[in-house]
């Protein structure tokens, strides 16, 4: 379909996926990143767990968005010509690397690797969330990604 604006080639019904998806990884980071700073501050080891049992979800959830991402990455060249949707992939891939280390340290030391270790590594996922969301924002409102036209004539 030929359109003015690129398209979401993971779509359904026109929807895009990966805007849907990508509110798991965001909200169980920061939950993650919340449950460090009780860690942290109360010393209960129920923050330490909960905050493993989120970040494992949250990496999960990365991987299904990634892979909606990936699939609009792949299907329209206008998105791959972008320099923001560049710099939002690769500072995801970088995000979710850091998290999947976070949650290897977490899984094999537990509660040891929390502070500070941990709650660093969330705060730094929390900084580059904010950059790569910039850049999906970039993509949608200046560049008009997945925005809806009609197909021109």
């Amino acid at each position: 379909m030929d359109t003015r604006n690129p398209v979401s080639s993971a779509n359904a019904m026109g929807h895009p996926l990966h805007p849907i998806l990508i509110t798991l990884p965001i909200g169980l980071f920061v939950a993650t990143f919340l449950f460090d700073l009780l860690f942290w501050q109360t010393a209960d080891e129920a923050f330490a767990k909960g905050a493993l049992w989120l970040l494992g979800a949250g990496l999960v959830g990365a991987a299904l968005a990634a892979v909606a991402g990936l699939i609009d990455f792949l299907g329209d060249a206008r998105i791959r010509a972008l320099g923001d949707a560049w710099q939002h992939a690769i500072g995801n891939v970088i995000l979710v690397l850091i998290q999947l280390f976070s949650f290897y340290q977490r899984y094999r030391y537990g509660s040891s690797a929390v502070v500070p270790l941990g709650l660093s590594l969330s705060l730094l996922a929390i900084l580059i969330m904010l950059f790569t969301g910039w850049k999906g924002g970039e993509m949608v409102f200046r560049h008009r990604v997945a925005v809806y036209d009609e197909p021109r004539p």
